[in-house]
């Protein structure tokens, strides 16, 4: 579930949490790669983060249904620079969430993909269309 946007990664990021919030998810975490390399290792590498998406309607059925599969949330999705174009890469619940054997977190699993799959060809329309 990836796409590649033409478009600088700052300028990426707006498109795209604007794209996930206009689909009912927010960015909940974020883990900057980038800057963790550099402090840890001393290694520079392009902007990379790694998000967390989240419907909370979505995140309350999934542990209501089976509390410890909070562990299997959010659905993760990657940014990358990758020279003036940003790579977006999105986590596909179905298979995370199929580790459950419950029924309703299987259901949210196939939402949530619904989801990605229309904030994914909501980016690539926009690549599309005259900016």
């Amino acid at each position: 579930m990836n796409i590649t946007l033409d478009m600088p990664y700052d300028a990426a990021l707006e498109k795209v949490k604007e794209t996930l919030m206009a689909n009912h998810l927010g960015v909940v975490s974020d883990v900057d790669v980038q800057a963790i390399f550099r402090n840890k290792m001393d290694k520079d590498i392009p902007a990379y983060h790694i998000y967390g998406a989240c419907n909370p309607k979505l995140a309350d059925r999934v542990i209501s249904a089976e509390p410890n599969a909070g562990t299997l949330l959010p659905c993760n999705f990657i940014m990358r620079e990758e020279g003036d174009k940003t790579v977006v890469s999105f986590m596909d619940p179905v298979p995370v969430l199929g580790l459950s054997k419950a029924e309703e977190v299987n259901a949210v699993a196939a939402e949530a993909r619904g989801m990605i799959e229309t904030v994914i060809g909501q980016l690539k329309a926009s690549q599309q269309s005259p900016q």
